[in-house]
């Protein structure tokens, strides 16, 4: 398209260029008709000076026109090798903007509108990058400045119950049993809250690669299934899997099962008490579409948009048990996206439906 456009403003110039050699040489032409035309119109005589001035012209007309164009072309080849000069020093004065863009949109000579509005979009994106990268940043400050302030809390209650086991000499076992209980339930939050540390530093310091396999994907997600079913049964819930068959895919399996396992924890995590998770697996062309249905509190349309995000979770308040670091549906559609799928979500009626599409090799 980049070509094609410099292309067009050179063929453009070129075009003007000889034009104007036309112009100046019918214009020659036609001023050397008109003088000879209205001398014509008089009576000279040969002791006339004017005469004897108009016929040496008329004798060296040819030479006359010649030299005309000769200095012409020379006067429009310097105008015409000054403009790409030109044109550069508009281009160069507006990728600097880019740079440092602002408000305020390129302008260029007409003549380079295609270049200007290409350049105008780079400074649209160039905005909208800087202020994505600064919501993700305070967003990611937040998320530390309240996994911080989270962590006082159960360290505070395991340090508090540990106290008691040690300085109480007569507890009964039902009491130390309870003690030790919420002990480790505060223990495990604590490692929760460690992990979302490491989730952040891991996202933040190496890049994601992939090892291609072949793998079962309907294998996968029994599999999968099988895993969650504590936490199914906590909510009491039920998961479905609709498949037919053996489904071979080509994928880095640790990472794919990564996806898989984070839409499962989250229909399981955000779906109302007793209701049904439905998976299902069909393909379409070269592709499987994976689709992971539950039911649970309708996520409004603004905040859909913003799933995918990095940092960004759906309850912008402090960590809860289920809250999360906000990168695991980022993370998600990263390694989506290197298999050359694609991943989305809808939300409506209480129904939240996400959709992973993948190539089958």
């Amino acid at each position: 398209m980049k070509n094609k456009n410099y292309s067009q403003l050179s063929n453009r110039t070129i075009s003007r260029f000889i034009m104007s050699c036309l112009i100046l040489l019918l214009l020659l032409l036609g001023g050397f008709y008109v003088a000879w035309f209205i001398c014509s119109q008089f009576i000279w005589y040969k002791g006339d000076h004017l005469y004897n001035l108009l016929k040496t012209m008329q004798f060296m007309s040819p030479y006359i026109i010649i030299f005309s164009l000769l200095i012409g072309f020379f006067i429009l080849a310097i105008i015409y090798i000054r403009k790409p000069f030109r044109y550069l020093s508009s281009i160069m004065n507006a990728a600097e903007r880019l740079s440092h863009p602002d408000q305020t949109p390129i302008e260029l000579p007409e003549e380079l509108n295609d270049i200007q509005n290409q350049l105008n979009l780079v400074r649209i994106q160039a905005l909208q990058n800087i202020n994505d990268a600064s919501e993700a940043v305070q967003r990611k400050n937040d998320l530390i400045m309240y996994l911080a302030h989270d962590l006082k809390t159960p360290l505070a209650s395991v340090i508090g119950y540990l106290n008691l086991l040690r300085d109480e000499q007569q507890i009964s076992d039902e009491q130390r049993e309870k003690y030790l209980s919420i002990t480790l339930d505060k223990a495990e939050r604590l490692e929760d809250l460690i992990n979302e540390f490491f989730e952040i530093a891991r996202f933040n310091l190496s890049n994601i690669t992939l090892q291609y396999r072949t793998v079962d994907l309907i294998r996968l997600l029994e599999q999968l299934v099988f895993e969650f079913q504590p936490m199914l049964k906590e909510k009491n819930l039920t998961c479905s899997l609709h498949a037919a068959g053996e489904e071979k895919i080509r994928c880095d399996a640790d990472k794919i099962q990564r996806v898989l396992d984070n839409l499962l924890k989250n229909a399981i995590l955000y779906s109302f008490e007793g209701s049904e998770i439905e998976i299902t697996v069909t393909k379409q062309d070269h592709y499987f579409v994976i689709r992971f249905l539950n039911h649970g509190d309708t996520i409004p349309e603004d905040k859909l948009e913003r799933i995918f995000e990095q940092f960004y979770r759906l309850d912008a308040a402090r960590s809860t048990r289920n809250g999360g670091a906000g990168l695991g549906l980022a993370i998600a559609k990263q390694i989506v996206e290197l298999h050359g799928g694609t991943i989305s979500a809808r939300s409506e009626q209480e129904t939240i439906v996400f959709t992973v599409t993948i190539p089958e090799s």
